[in-house]
C-alpha cells in the first residue's frame, strides 16, 4: 500500500464517496478511509445513507406503501382482492438485497474508477497526515496534499430513553423488526419518525407519535404542515404534539417485555405502553477520534466542524463535507459538496447553492420544499405572492385515486422571481425538482407558468400555481394572496 495520496477522503458514505470518485475522475491518486460495518461484521461503502437510513427506510416505505393500496384502496379502483398480508420476513430481506447490490456498487465504482479503498478508521493529523488504523491492527501514517473529511452522522440518544435490546431502538433497530409490534411509540415527529412510524403502521401497529414541540414539522410550510398532520392523522399515526418524554421503564419478562414511557404535556403527566419504543429525535455529527489535537480543524458550538462557504476547514489543504458541517443533513447535500471540494482541488470553480437545497420526508403523501416558507418572508418583512394549486383538480391525480394536497409557489412581489415552492402529495419528491431547476436559473413564476407541461399529469398542479401567483390559474378561480 502506498503511503502518500493527492487526495485521502476519510468517511465512505455518500460525501465521501462521491468525492473520492470524482477525484479520481480528474486524474488524483485517491484513497477512501472507511470504518463502516454491516450487520454481519463486513466492511461496507455507503455510509448510513445506503446501508440504515435513505434506501433501506424507502425499500419498507414502498413495500408498506403498496400493502395498504391493496388493503383500502384497490376496490376503490374497482380491483378485487380477497386477501393481502404482510411477509415482513421477506420484506426486510428483500430491503437487505437492494442495500447489498447498492454498496457493492460503489465498491464497483471504486474499482473501475482507481479509488484504493481502506477498511478501517482515520485521524487527521497536522500537515495533511492522516493516521489509518486497519480493523483489528496498528495505526500506520500516510501523507496527503489534500484531505477531505467525511465521517457522516449518527442518532442523537436521549438519557430518558437510553438503547435496550430490540424493545428501545434507534432508526437502524427499527429497520430490523421481524415481527409488526401490536403497539409501536415513537419518539420525535421529525422526518425519521414519520418515516417510520408510516412503515409499521401501514403494516398494522397501532402508532403513537409523541413530539416535545407544540408545532408540527416547524421548518415545513405552515400550511403543508397543517394539511400533512389532519392527513397522517387520518391513516391512523396518533400524533400528540408537546409531549416531552421524561422516563422509559422495560416491564414484563420473556416475550412479554413491554416499555413503559412517562411523558409531560398540557395535561400533566401520563404514562403509555408500548411493545417497541422507536427514538428519533435527530442526528448528530460523528467526530469521535477523528482529529489530532494538532490537526488545526475547529469545531463550532453546535460540534459541527468550522467550514466556509466551499467547504474548507481552518487547516490548510483539509475540507469537510455532508453531515459534519452547517446545513441539512440531507445525503444529496453531501453528494454535491464532495464533488464541490475534489473539483476545486483539481483547480476549476463550481460552488453549490445552498438556497436551492430540496428537502424530502417520504411518507404518503410525500412532502417536499425548496426555498423559503411563507412564515419565513413574512418574519423577513418581504412583499411576496402566492399561488396554490390542489390535486383535487387535478386530472391525473384524481385518476389514480390519489389527489391529497397541493403545489404552493411563492414569488416576490415585485420581480416575481420564485422564493419557494411546496409540495404536499404523490410523488412531490420527483416534482420538486421542477422548483430546484427553476429556482437555481433564477425563473419567475410567469417563467415556470409559460412552460408547457404535459397532460394529464401530477405535474401540471406545479405549472397551476406558478399561474395562480398572479391570478392565471386555468383549472381554479382564485386570486394570489399576498403577504409582507
Amino acid at each position: 500500500m502506498s503511503d502518500t495520496y493527492d487526495v485521502i477522503v476519510i468517511g465512505g458514505g455518500p460525501a465521501g464517496y462521491h468525492a473520492a470518485i470524482r477525484a479520481a475522475q480528474l486524474g488524483m491518486k485517491t484513497a477512501c478511509i472507511n470504518k463502516m460495518i454491516n450487520k454481519h461484521d463486513q466492511p461496507v461503502l455507503g455510509g448510513t445513507c445506503l446501508n440504515w437510513g435513505c434506501i433501506p427506510s424507502k425499500a419498507l416505505l414502498d413495500a408498506s406503501h403498496k400493502l395498504h393500496e391493496a388493503q383500502h384502496q384497490f376496490a376503490d379502483l374497482g380491483i378485487k382482492v380477497s386477501s393481502v398480508s404482510a411477509d415482513v420476513p421477506k420484506m426486510i430481506a428483500r430491503k437487505d438485497e437492494v442495500v447489498a447490490g447498492l454498496t457493492g456498487g460503489v465498491a464497483a465504482l471504486f474499482k473501475g474508477n482507481g479509488v484504493t479503498s481502506l477498511e478501517g478508521s482515520g485521524r487527521l493529523y497536522g500537515n495533511c497526515q492522516v493516521g489509518f488504523t486497519p480493523h483489528g491492527g496498528e495505526e500506520q501514517m500516510l501523507q496527503a496534499t489534500n484531505v477531505i473529511l467525511a465521517p457522516g452522522s449518527v442518532p442523537v440518544d436521549i438519557p430518558p430513553a437510553p438503547m435496550t435490546d430490540d424493545l428501545i431502538v434507534d432508526s437502524t433497530g427499527a429497520l430490523e423488526f421481524t415481527t409488526v409490534p401490536k403497539r409501536l411509540g415513537v419518539i420525535g415527529a421529525g422526518v425519521i419518525g414519520l418515516e417510520l412510524g408510516s412503515v409499521w403502521n401501514r403494516l398494522g401497529s397501532e402508532t403513537v407519535v409523541l413530539e416535545a414541540m407544540d408545532e408540527f414539522l416547524p421548518m415545513a410550510d405552515s400550511r403543508v404542515s397543517r394539511d400533512a398532520l389532519r392527513i397522517f392523522k387520518k391513516q391512523g399515526l396518533d400524533i400528540r404534539l408537546g409531549a416531552r418524554v421524561t422516563g422509559t421503564e422495560v416491564k414484563g419478562s420473556g416475550k412479554k417485555k413491554f416499555v413503559a414511557v412517562t411523558f409531560q404535556d398540557k395535561d400533566g403527566e401520563h404514562v403509555a405502553e408500548f411493545d417497541r419504543l422507536i427514538v428519533a429525535v435527530g442526528r448528530r455529527p460523528y467526530t469521535e477520534g477523528l482529529l489530532a489535537p494538532d490537526s488545526g480543524v475547529n469545531l463550532d458550538e453546535r460540534g459541527f466542524l468550522y467550514v466556509n462557504d466551499l467547504c474548507a476547514t481552518d487547516a490548510p489543504n483539509v475540507y469537510a463535507v455532508g453531515d459534519v458541517v452547517r446545513g441539512p443533513m440531507l445525503a444529496h447535500k453531501g453528494m454535491e459538496e464532495g464533488i464541490m471540494v475534489a473539483e476545486r482541488i483539481a483547480g476549476h470553480k463550481p460552488m453549490v447553492n445552498y438556497e436551492t437545497v430540496p428537502s424530502v420526508i417520504y411518507t404518503h403523501p410525500e412532502i417536499a420544499w425548496v426555498g423559503k416558507t411563507e412564515q419565513q418572508l413574512k418574519a423577513d418583512g418581504e412583499d411576496f405572492r402566492v399561488g396554490m394549486f390542489p390535486f383535487v383538480a387535478n386530472g391525473r391525480a384524481l385518476a389514480a385515486n390519489d389527489n391529497d394536497g397541493m403545489v404552493k409557489v411563492i414569488a416576490d412581489a415585485k420581480t416575481d422571481r420564485i422564493l419557494g415552492v411546496h409540495v404536499l402529495g404523490a410523488q412531490a419528491s420527483e416534482l420538486i425538482a421542477q422548483a430546484v431547476i427553476s429556482m437555481e436559473f433564477s425563473a419567475s413564476a410567469e417563467d415556470l407558468g409559460l412552460i408547457m407541461f404535459a397532460h394529464p399529469t401530477l405535474s401540471e398542479g406545479m405549472h397551476e400555481a406558478a399561474l395562480g401567483a398572479a391570478g392565471h390559474a386555468i383549472h381554479m378561480i382564485n386570486k394570489p394572496s399576498r403577504g409582507k
